[in-house]
Formats: structure tokens, sequence, C-alpha cells
């Protein structure tokens, strides 16, 4: 099987969870190399990422909680991660993070390498830890090559792997990966997916994230309209065929934004598996 891993973030509300159960039942079947747990803003959904990991945790499968710094103390991060040892959970997705709206006071960690840095200190190798990349830059870097500074900062802080950013063109993360592999880093660095559920929310959260939606894709779908059956099959097909390439290019598995969704990865899982 393909090696995968899933991302959910927190559900708000009970019927959220129950359908997030749902759906972690469906993608078990694919034996996912762990689950991960998004983090809000400055910690903003820390109670219900601990709830959704301690979840996951007792039904027995590998569970990877998302853990941003800014507006962290340095004490708060400590009795976290003293509990999530306690309680055999072995690897953390470590991030800056943003402030929520009206935080002004950044906390005791100003980079996610001083995250890292500091988990080593606190824990030693006790943890796995990934860290974000960015095949098409970083939004709030200033350039190309100071966010690719800041990644190597981060790994020779003691990252083990990273995984990044969704993205819909392979060859920004053949080209991440050689220059990394230039600065004599050579962690794994696996590409982050998302499947295309509709273009609204596809082209929203790539003007959040600095991730690009390449403009014969956004021209494609722009034309679908409210055809979501087009969109949906054109969504799969590009998802798919990337996904192929990614993996013929040396990409060590696939790391799927759910969007707490199963049906379109299940499909883009099936396409990608190699005939038994």
């Amino acid at each position: 099987m393909i090696p995968v891993s899933f991302e959910f973030f927190p559900p708000n509300t009970p019927a959220g969870a129950e359908r997030l159960r749902s759906v972690r039942a469906e993608l078990d079947s694919h034996r996912p190399e762990f689950y991960s747990v998004t983090y809000g803003a400055g910690g903003a959904t820390q109670e219900k990422t601990q709830a959704t990991v301690l979840e996951i945790a007792a039904a027995g499968q590998t569970v990877v909680p998302h853990l941003s710094c800014v507006g962290a103390s340095r004490e708060g991060i400590r009795t976290l991660l003293e509990d999530w040892r306690a309680r055999a959970i072995r690897r953390i997705v470590a991030l800056r993070g943003d402030l929520p709206s009206g935080m002004v006071q950044g906390g005791d960690f100003r980079f996610a390498s001083d995250l890292v840095g500091f988990i080593r200190e606190a824990t030693g190798d006790a943890f796995h830890i990934e860290v974000a990349a960015y095949p098409e830059v970083h939004p709030q870097a200033r350039n190309a090559q100071a966010d690719l500074d800041a990644f190597v900062t981060k790994m020779n802080a003691g990252a083990n792997s990273a995984i990044t950013q969704f993205f819909y063109n392979a060859d920004a993360y053949f080209a991440f990966v050689d220059a990394v592999r230039a600065r004599g880093i050579d962690a794994p660095i696996v590409p982050g997916v998302m499947p295309i559920q509709a273009y609204f929310k596809v082209a929203r959260f790539a003007e959040v994230c600095g991730a690009e939606v390449p403009r014969w894709v956004a021209r494609r779908m722009e034309g679908y309209g409210d055809d979501t059956a087009s969109v949906r099959a054109f969504g799969l097909d590009l998802v798919s065929t990337m996904c192929d390439r990614l993996l013929a290019g040396g990409a060590p598995s696939i790391h799927f934004y759910t969007l707490n969704q199963a049906d379109l990865c299940h499909e883009v899982i099936r396409r990608i598996q190699p005939s038994s």
C-alpha cells in the first residue's frame, strides 16, 4: 500500500465530533501512518485539539498533534509535552502558528525553530518532530532564499522530517526538495495534498496559506461555475495525476488535508494505488 497520512481539524460540536469518528473509520482502511490534528492560532483550539488527539490515541492509532508556539510560554509547552509523553504520544508537528486577531504578545518563542530546539532541550529524543515546508514560499517570507534558510534552521534545530503546505504544481515540490538537499538536509519531505471539494474553498485556503492555484487550473474551475460534478471530476484527475508524479519522483508518502471528509481522499488513493 502507498504510505499515507491524514490531517483533521478539531470539531466544534458534538455532531461534528461524531462525523469525524465516521470519517476516521472510513480512512482506517488505508492503514495510515498517522492522523494529525491541527491547533488554532495562539492555541485557540487547544482543548478541542487535545480531546481529539486523546480520542484517536485511545483507539490505538498513531496520532500527531500540531503544536504552535506563538503566544505560548515555555512552561505551558513543557506541561503539554509531559502530558503527551505520559500518554505514549511520540510524534508532533511543531509550528510557529499565527497570532489571533488582537493579540500582540508573542510569548516565549519567536520562530518554529525555537520551539523545535526547546522540545529537544526539554525531552531529548522522546518525540519525532515534523515541521512545515513551503514549496511555493511562506507568504510572510522576505523571499525564497530567506524561506529556505528558515527551513534549514528548523531542521538543524532537531526536526526529523517535514510536511509541505498543499500545492498543485509538482515542479515546485521537486525544486524545493532539490534546494534542501543542496543544503545538506536529507530528511524526508512529505508532500501535502488537498483534494478539491469546491473551487471557492481551495481559492480561499490558497490565498491565506500562500499556495498557488495555477492560472490554467483556476480558469478551468471558474468555467465550470456551479457544475459541482465537473469540478469534482476535474479535481480528482488533477490531484491523482499529481500524486502519481510525486510518488514516481521519490516522494516518501502523501499527506492528505482532508477538511474532515473522506470521499475524495478515498478516490485519489484508489486511483494511485498500484495494481496487485
